[in-house]
């Protein structure tokens, strides 16, 4: 995905982000269109983005509310 066409995209964090800036952000209408979930640290917006699929993305997210991932 081109770097141009990520940084115009809305970038949105987790309302559950609120823990001292260590956040990541998507882009989910990029997600939408492509497939592809953008994801990127929110401290570091000009910074490297990861692209995942989106049902990868959407299993991941499935296992953190479940709980199946554990705690860190």
């Amino acid at each position: 995905m081109a770097t141009a066409s990520l940084s115009a995209q809305r970038w949105v964090k987790s309302s559950y982000s609120d823990n001292g800036g260590t956040c990541v952000e998507w882009a989910p209408r990029t997600a939408s269109t492509t497939g592809l979930v953008p994801v990127r640290d929110s401290k570091n917006t000009t910074g490297p983005v990861l692209s995942i699929p989106a049902a990868a993305f959407s299993a991941f997210v499935t296992g953190v509310k479940s709980g199946d991932l554990g705690t860190v």
